[in-house]
């Protein structure tokens, strides 16, 4: 690593959690570049369409709990 890595590092690690979480936040979205506006209309139709469903009936909800539940239940075996 060099000096001034470690440097940032020391300086970085002597931040508050929120400036720490900030930070991390920010270099993340930088990595990943810039979202695809398609993606983002895609799962929005999806919710919506989702949604719908819900409302006229053709689909039943399962409460978050249950589908946590049989989750962990598959994992075990």
């Amino acid at each position: 690593m060099s000096t001034i890595v470690a440097e940032i590092e020391a300086r970085i690690r002597s931040l508050s959690l929120d400036d720490k979480t900030e930070l991390i936040r920010a270099l993340i979205a930088e990595l990943d570049g810039p979202g695809d506006a398609d993606v983002e209309r895609a799962w929005l139709e999806e919710a919506q369409r989702r949604y719908q469903e819900v409302v006229e009936g053709k689909v039943q909800p399962v409460p978050g709990e249950r589908v946590f539940a049989n989750l962990r239940s598959r994992l075990k075996r």
